[in-house]
């Protein structure tokens, strides 16, 4: 299959706002894919690559290369290339790596190059999310979408649903839960109070439990006999970094088990320490010995899947959580309560913040393991805290969003000599409205601009939405907000006006 056929379909899937539209036209694609291509295609049209890295990222923009006249790339070449380049470490990789990039890209048109450096940044966004694909291969391979979710989320993939769907419908029900084959997790959806939770969760008034919300790493462990493999929410196998929850679940009295918890650092007075403090330990493959001793990681598990040969995906909640108390240990359990009314619920929030934890995530005890989804039967609820800050630039946006201005650079004020001190960057919480309202506003302010970014007066003030401040060495106040979003712009307010960067810090500095 030629890359241009690919390429093709993004486009035509960006310039529709419409889902049926998006899912046909990725159903075409998906049919004229060779068998052996179509794992390929569907990573590549859903804005990844297949290769999980290949060391390249955002030096991809340092890689330049003349456009070929004609589309010939072969989407099974480019996949051999990234493949080869995924393979390249030690001296002089980084070298090769982009002289490998740029060798493909010498073979690409110029949208054909656009539509690599988007897939290796990570920026192709065009509105196919992965509910849409998984709608499309139902569609392209004639089986049904609750078949199709139930093999994503079995094989940890849509591109691996997919090879499975193109061969119909028997190979479809031969998949089942394989322990040591990492699945898709459940996700919990938002809500911005407990009230509002509650009702989401069980709108019927059923029985719901709350847990408590830890920010460490999510961990997926698969037990079957002597063997322990832990995976992280992207199904990343990180068994060799945590030696004290395979010990944990080692201790288990199963002999085939797979469970789903967190894996955290906690201080000596019990609270959490900062996330990176375990993002950092949960990254290292070196001297885990050494950081074990200096920060032990906490290992605690909120539901099961499996048990000595029993699914238990379609039980109910209560159901697993009844296999969990019988099988882990009170102190290796997520600290939870059944409620019955607001009140009980609004007690185990506060507490659970009084404790340094982000929140809590209120589940129904009637909802089944519903993975990959981020559905309504987990609802999670965190305090929100906001900020007023200056925008200083804003990159141009990709897939719908392409020709406005989007992913918007946010600074506070320093109270000492009135500067900006940037503190990051975001995309998310902006509407059609907004985007256009602040393309135009923007684009008034500019001072200059680079291929990607237009910088700005710093004038306009919006309200930033964000779940915390965390140590950064990437930016100059050396912090940055987590998982920033707009809230609203404040023409109530000038620049003068936004928050400080000795507010910024004072957040972070806060105990936790």
């Amino acid at each position: 299959m030629l890359l241009s056929e690919v390429v093709e379909t993004s486009t035509a899937v960006a310039a529709t706002r419409s889902r049926l539209a998006k899912r046909a036209a990725l159903a075409r694609a998906l049919r004229s894919a060779p068998p052996d291509e179509v794992a390929t295609v569907v990573s590549y049209l859903s804005g990844s690559l297949r290769q999980r890295r290949t060391g390249i990222g955002w030096a991809a923009h340092e890689v330049t290369a003349p456009a070929a006249a004609t589309g010939t790339l072969e989407v099974a070449d480019v996949d051999a290339a990234f493949e080869r380049i995924s393979a390249l470490s030690g001296a002089g990789s980084r070298d090769a790596r982009r002289d490998a990039l740029a060798a493909l890209l010498r073979q690409a048109t110029a949208v054909e190059q656009d539509f690599l450096w988007r897939l290796v940044t990570e920026e192709l966004r065009q509105g196919a999310l992965d509910g849409v694909m998984l709608d499309a291969v139902a569609e392209a391979f004639d089986v049904p979408v609750p078949a199709v979710r139930r093999v994503a989320m079995l094989l940890g993939s849509t591109a691996a649903a997919a090879e499975v769907a193109r061969e119909g419908q028997p190979a479809v029900d031969a998949v089942g839960l394989v322990v040591g084959v990492p699945v898709r997790p459940m996700l919990a959806g938002t809500a911005p109070h407990l009230t509002a939770a509650l009702a989401k969760a069980a709108p019927g008034g059923d029985d719901v439990v709350v847990d408590r919300k830890l920010d460490g790493i999510r961990i997926q462990a698969h037990r079957d006999g002597d063997v322990v493999q832990l995976f992280t929410r992207s199904l990343d196998d990180i068994t060799d970094r945590l030696p004290e929850a395979v010990e944990v679940v080692a201790s288990l009295p199963a002999d085939r088990v797979v469970l789903d918890g967190e894996a955290i650092v906690l201080r000596p007075d019990g609270r959490p320490a900062p996330f990176q403090v375990t993002a950092a330990r949960t990254a290292s493959r070196v001297d885990v010995a050494e950081l074990r001793s200096r920060a032990p990681v906490a290992t605690v598990f909120f539901d099961v899947l499996h048990v000595d040969g029993r699914d238990l995906l379609e039980q109910p909640l209560r159901d697993r959580l009844h296999e969990l108390s019988a099988l882990v240990p009170e102190a290796h359990r997520v600290p939870a309560v059944r409620v019955s009314s607001t009140q009980d619920a609004q007690s185990f929030f506060d507490a659970t913040i009084a404790s340094g934890h982000e929140g809590v995530i209120v589940k129904a005890l009637s909802s089944p393991y519903d993975a990959g989804r981020r559905g309504s039967a987990w609802v999670k609820v965190k305090p929100r805290h906001t900020l007023d800050l200056v925008v200083l630039a804003a990159e141009w946006g990709h897939g719908r969003r392409s020709g406005r201005l989007s992913n918007l650079h946010l600074a506070a004020r320093d109270a000492a000599d009135g500067s900006c001190v940037m503190l990051g960057k975001t995309f998310k919480g902006l509407t059609d409205a907004l985007l256009t309202w602040q393309t135009e506003q923007l684009l008034a302010l500019e001072i200059r601009r680079t291929r990607s970014t237009v910088f700005v007066r710093p004038e306009l003030v919006v309200e930033i939405a964000f779940d915390g401040v965390q140590t950064s060495s990437r930016y100059p106040g050396g912090v940055a907000l987590r998982f920033a979003r707009v809230l609203r712009y404040r023409d109530d307010k000038t620049a003068d006006d936004a928050d400080n960067i000795e507010t910024v810090l004072a957040l972070h500095d806060a105990p936790s």
